[in-house]
């Protein structure tokens, strides 16, 4: 498939990556949270990779607790992936490069902006797009975003998540056929479907989000499927979020092995 041709070019991505990741504080003392590297590279990247094999390439990268790392990161991105030559005199000569032709756009949302309020902040940013991709900066999955955004064209509601079925501790998705009926913070069953973090949403969905306080995850969620504007892609296959350092000791031995479901770009 030529790069004109890929299916979702011109489609935004945004990745939610101001938090704290207080859970893995033996990483995050030091860096933002999708700044902490498995198979030598920062999560963030594994995810935009995700996001890059299906022509997403456009990204908007919503900032907070050491942003200025993530911006150092791609700012110097193309030196630390190029054959260079240095002239202490006249500068720097670029011979070859490996970078991928990404356009990230980095955006300060607030030290204390809850995860609503940095999608309200972003909005300028969209463009007069008709949708967009969101997602958080601290999970890898295997997901096909390009069938996920047809099936979100195909229901024409407001919003669609990617349901998962991990572990019990995370909040349940309640269903009835693909429609989200409600959200539940905690499931009473280990079989209940959650939010995978994968979104794909229509600008009118800011409209939901009242200031800087509001999670993304709290009020917006719950008036879309209580109105029946949220429906779930059901993703069966691998997803794993990095909370803990046990999450991210896992995900870099996967690397390591050569075994991570997520690195699907590599088969391509």
């Amino acid at each position: 498939m030529s790069r004109d041709a890929l299916p979702l070019r011109g489609v935004k991505a945004v990745i939610l990556a101001g938090g704290r990741g207080s859970r893995l504080s033996e990483e995050t003392d030091s860096k933002p949270k999708p700044m902490v590297e498995i198979g030598g590279r920062p999560i963030l990247w594994h995810i935009m990779k995700t996001y890059a094999q299906y022509g997403v390439e456009d990204f908007i990268i919503c900032l907070g607790y050491k942003g200025a790392r993530i911006k150092e990161y791609f700012f110097h991105y193309n030196l630390h992936s190029s054959d260079l030559t240095i002239d202490l005199r006249s500068g720097v000569t670029i011979h070859q490069s490996e970078a991928e032709d990404w356009r990230v756009t980095l955006v300060e949302t607030g030290l204390e902006t809850q995860t609503g309020g940095r999608l309200k902040r972003i909005r300028k940013y969209l463009g007069d797009d008709a949708l967009f991709c969101m997602t958080y900066g601290d999970a890898v999955a295997n997901i096909d975003i390009s069938a996920s955004l047809t099936f979100h064209r195909q229901h024409g509601k407001l919003a669609t998540v990617t349901a998962v079925r991990p572990l019990a501790r995370f909040g349940a998705l309640r269903l009835v056929g693909d429609a989200v009926e409600r959200f539940e913070e905690k499931p009473a069953e280990e079989s209940g479907l959650i939010s995978g973090g994968f979104f794909v949403l229509s600008p009118k969905v800011l409209d939901l989000i009242s200031d800087d306080m509001t999670l993304w995850e709290r009020e917006p969620m719950e008036y879309l499927a209580s109105h029946g504007e949220l429906m779930a892609y059901r993703h069966s296959g691998f997803w794993q979020p990095m909370d803990t350092l046990r999450d991210r000791l896992l995900l870099d031995q996967l690397c390591q092995d050569d075994r991570a479901p997520w690195m699907t770009w590599q088969k391509k």
